[in-house]
């Protein structure tokens, strides 16, 4: 099996100048972790999920360095925490270099991106435009889709 055998096709995707409020509202109408961000032409720039939103001002969640901490953490991390937490924008939280794959990568190779780069997914792109994303739950449905085959030509 490979990666357009198992991926999500209609992916919902947003625009970069889109406020991260209107994101986390997206991300639990449509109860998923993630979404890609596209340009005009639908090409990706990068992706929002749940964990580029934890850390926020408006929830009071934002990292906060202290003592030796605050000493030790250099000047540029601590721009760019603060200019996340702060930001308003999906194209200023957003992850920028995203792992994708074609679809006809193999869901092994696939599953060893999830590992490598400790990620939950990974965008499916024809030409630089999404076209699907598998998720670790598209992996565990294709598992027990395997194992539901087997048992029916077993029997």
């Amino acid at each position: 099996m490979n990666a357009a055998d198992v991926m999500t096709a209609n992916v919902v995707t947003i625009q970069a100048d889109e406020h991260v409020i209107n994101v986390a509202r997206l991300l639990l109408d449509r109860r998923i972790s993630a979404v890609p961000v596209v340009d005009a032409d639908g090409k990706l720039l990068g992706i929002v999920s749940e964990g580029d939103l934890l850390r926020r001002v408006e929830t009071d969640t934002e990292r906060k360095r202290d003592g030796w901490n605050g000493l030790f953490a250099s000047r540029p991390s601590l721009a760019a925490e603060y200019a996340k937490s702060h930001a308003r924008r999906a194209g200023d939280v957003m992850t920028r270099n995203v792992v994708t794959v074609a679809g006809d990568v193999p869901l092994s190779h696939i599953a060893d991106l999830f590992e490598k780069h400790n990620i939950k997914r990974v965008p499916v792109v024809r030409d630089g435009r999404v076209v699907g994303i598998v998720s670790r739950a598209d992996l565990l449905r294709a598992l027990v889709q395997q194992a539901n085959d087997a048992a029916r030509v077993s029997r």
